[in-house]
C-alpha cells in the first residue's frame, strides 16, 4: 500500500542514451500474485475451451509476418507500432482480443511472435509448455479510475478534495451517484476495478483472505457499491462507445479511457468528464510488450527492435499522447497538460497509491461471488427466431446455446443467472408466439422444455417481437434491474419496419439496449439501424451459435 516512486520507462533525459528500466510495476502487482498465478492458470486450463468468447480478432495468422495478439484496448496504439514497423521495412500485423481471451488463444496454440496485453499478471497465465515468454517490459502505465460529468462531481464534493472509496460508496447508497463500467468477470479493466474496490472496503489488509471477502458488511458493500451500476460493457471499447451514445453521469475505466472520452465530449462542446483518484488504493495496469519465443532470430530482431522503439524517448512521447502514463505512479511536473489536463482533475503531480490483488483462491470467490451476489440484478428478454429458415442446424444450436446460457453450465465462464434476476423468452416467427417468463433465474426448466419443444416455421417478424422486448422492460424499475433485450435471428425481418419498434421504444424513455446475434442469412443492415436506435451492438453468430450467445451475455 505504499507509494509508488517515479521512474521513466525509456530514454535517460540526462544523458539520452537508451535505458530500459526495471519492471517496477512487477513489485506493486506481480509479486503479490505469484502464488495466485500458477494455481489460476491451471484453473483456466482445465476451462480453456468454455473462454473463447471475448471479442474475436479481424485478421488471419500470417507466419511470413511478425505476428502480435494484442489487448483490444491496446488499438489506440497500433499507429504507433505500424508506422514504426513501416519505416524499418517490418511486415507486421496485429490482432486483437479481449485481455483475458489473449492468454485463451496462446494457450490454445495460436501461433504469435509478441504479445502486448494491459496487465503483466495475465501473461503469467500462458502455459510455459505451450508457449515461452521473454522479453516482457512495461511500456506505460495505466490507472483504472472513476470518470464523473464535472458538475456531478462538484455536487458531490469531489473536485479538488480527498477521496477515498467509501466516500464513492456513500454517494451511490444515497442515491446521488450513477456509473457504467466493462464487466468485471471478463474484461480486465472491470475484474481490476473490482478488485481493487474489494480490496480498499475490507480495510487494505496485508493479504486479501476468503474470511474476509465472507465478512457480511465487506460484502454489503460491495453490493450497495454496484447497486449503482446503469450499464454493464463486455469490452472497454464499447463501454465508451455506449458512454458516448448514451446520457450516463459516470464511468469506470482506463485513465486513458477517460482521456478518449474527454476529448471527443470537448469537440462536441458537451460537458466532460472529471477523474476521481481514491487516495485508499487505485488499480493499475502496465501494458507490457512481451515475445513469444518461437526460435527465430530475425523475428527476435524485430520484437527488439520495435520495444526499444516503445521505450525510447519519441515512442514514449507518443504513448503520453495516447494518455498514457511513462513514468511510475506519482509525480511528474512535466507532462503534457494538453493530455493530461488538470481541468479534467488530472493530477500528475500526486503520488498513486496501488492496491494489493489477492491470490488465486480468493479471486475465484471473489468472480463468482460478483456474478451470484454482488452484481445489480437483471431483467432481460431472449427473443428467438422460429421461422422456417431456422430448421435443422440452425434450431439444433439454438437450443444448444440456449441451453447453456439458462443453466448452471455457464458458471464455468462466472456468466450465469442468480436466483434475483429475471428471464423473459419471446419465441416469434411470423408472429410473437407467446412470452415465457420466470422471476427467478435458477428456475428455468419449463422455458427450456418449451424451447426445445417448439418448432419452426413462418416467416420473420423480428420488428415486432423487438417491440414485445421492450414493451415488456419499460415499466421495469431500472433502479433494480439493468435491462436489456437479446435478439437473435438468421434471416431479414419480412413482416414490419424499423418503426413498428421504433414507436414502442421512444416512448418508453429508458435506455433499454438491444443485443442481435446474427446467424445465417440474417441482414446486418437492419440488426444496426436496431441498435443505433437502442445504443446496443450486433454479434455476428455465423460461425459459432453458442460462443455468440456467451458473448452478448457479458454485456447485460
Amino acid at each position: 500500500g505504499g507509494k509508488v516512486m517515479i521512474k521513466k520507462f525509456g530514454v535517460n533525459s540526462s544523458n539520452g542514451k537508451s535505458k530500459v528500466s526495471v519492471l517496477v510495476i512487477g513489485c506493486v502487482i506481480i509479486l503479490m500474485l505469484a502464488m495466485a498465478i500458477s494455481e489460476l492458470s491451471l484453473y483456466r486450463d482445465s476451462h480453456n475451451s468454455d473462454f473463447n468468447y471475448w471479442e474475436q480478432n479481424n485478421s488471419a495468422i500470417d507466419e511470413n509476418k511478425f505476428n502480435i495478439l494484442a489487448s483490444s484496448e491496446n488499438k489506440d496504439l497500433e499507429e504507433i507500432v505500424l508506422n514504426y514497423a513501416k519505416s524499418k521495412g517490418y511486415d507486421v500485423n496485429i490482432n486483437y482480443a479481449g485481455t483475458l481471451e489473449v492468454m485463451d488463444k496462446i494457450n490454445n496454440g495460436e501461433k504469435y511472435d509478441s504479445i502486448f496485453i494491459s496487465n503483466s499478471i495475465w501473461a503469467y497465465m500462458i502455459d510455459s509448455k505451450v508457449a515461452t515468454l521473454k522479453n516482457s517490459k512495461a511500456t506505460s502505465i495505466t490507472p483504472v479510475i472513476f470518470g464523473i460529468k464535472k458538475s456531478k462531481a462538484e455536487e458531490l464534493g469531489f473536485v479538488n478534495k480527498t477521496i477515498y472509496t467509501k466516500d464513492l460508496v456513500d454517494a451511490i447508497s444515497s442515491g446521488k451517484l450513477k456509473f457504467t463500467m466493462a464487466n468485471p468477470t471478463i474484461t480486465n479493466s472491470g475484474a481490476s476495478a473490482y478488485l481493487g474496490l474489494l480490496y480498499t472496503l475490507a480495510g487494505n489488509p496485508e493479504v486479501l483472505t476468503e474470511e474476509i471477502l465472507n465478512k457480511e458488511d465487506v460484502r454489503q458493500s460491495l453490493k450497495t457499491f454496484f447497486s449503482g451500476l446503469e450499464r454493464s460493457s463486455g469490452s472497454e471499447d464499447f463501454l465508451e462507445e455506449a458512454f458516448l451514445k448514451g446520457d450516463y453521469e459516470a464511468v469506470v475505466s482506463y485513465e486513458s479511457s477517460i482521456i478518449k472520452i474527454n476529448k471527443e465530449l470537448e469537440s462536441k462542446g458537451k460537458e466532460t468528464l472529471y477523474a476521481v483518484y481514491p487516495v485508499d488504493g487505485v488499480s493499475i495496469c502496465d501494458n507490457p510488450f512481451i515475445y513469444i519465443d518461437n526460435k527465430n532470430d530475425g523475428k527476435k530482431n524485430i520484437f527488439t527492435d520495435i520495444q526499444s522503439y516503445l521505450l525510447s524517448d519519441e515512442g514514449q512521447k507518443l504513448l503520453q499522447e495516447k494518455g498514457r502514463r511513462t513514468w511510475l505512479g506519482g509525480i511528474n511536473k512535466n507532462a503534457n497538460k494538453n493530455v493530461f489536463n488538470p481541468k479534467w482533475g488530472i493530477d500528475t503531480d500526486k503520488y498513486i497509491t496501488p492496491v494489493k490483488y489477492p491470490n488465486a483462491s480468493v479471486i475465484k470467490q471473489a468472480l463468482g461471488v460478483y456474478q451470484t451476489e454482488l452484481r445489480k440484478p437483471v431483467h432481460v428478454v431472449f427473443c428467438l427466431d422460429y421461422s422456417g429458415s431456422m430448421y435443422g442446424d440452425g434450431m439444433n444450436q439454438l437450443r444448444k446455446a440456449m441451453q447453456y446460457i439458462l443453466s448452471d453450465e455457464a458458471s464455468k465462464d462466472y456468466i450465469q443467472f442468480s436466483e434475483e434476476d429475471k428471464i423473459d423468452v419471446i419465441m416469434f416467427s411470423s408472429e410473437v408466439r407467446g412470452v415465457l417468463s420466470t422471476d427467478n433465474g435458477l428456475e428455468t426448466d419449463k422455458i427450456l422444455e418449451r424451447i426445445n419443444n417448439e418448432e419452426p416455421y413462418g416467416s420473420t417478424a423480428l420488428y415486432y417481437a423487438s417491440a414485445k422486448g421492450i414493451e415488456t422492460l419499460k415499466n421495469e424499475d431500472a433502479n433494480k434491474y439493468n435491462l436489456s433485450v437479446i435478439l437473435m435471428t438468421d434471416g431479414i425481418a419480412n413482416i414490419g419496419t424499423l418503426y413498428d419498434l421504433e414507436k414502442v421504444y421512444k416512448p418508453a424513455k429508458k435506455e433499454i439496449p438491444i443485443y442481435s446475434i446474427m446467424f445465417g442469412e440474417a441482414d446486418d443492415n437492419q440488426l444496426e439501424d436496431i441498435a443505433k436506435l437502442t445504443n446496443g451492438k450486433v454479434f455476428d453468430g455465423k460461425e459459432d451459435l453458442v460462443a455468440a450467445f456467451k458473448k452478448v451475455r457479458g454485456y447485460n
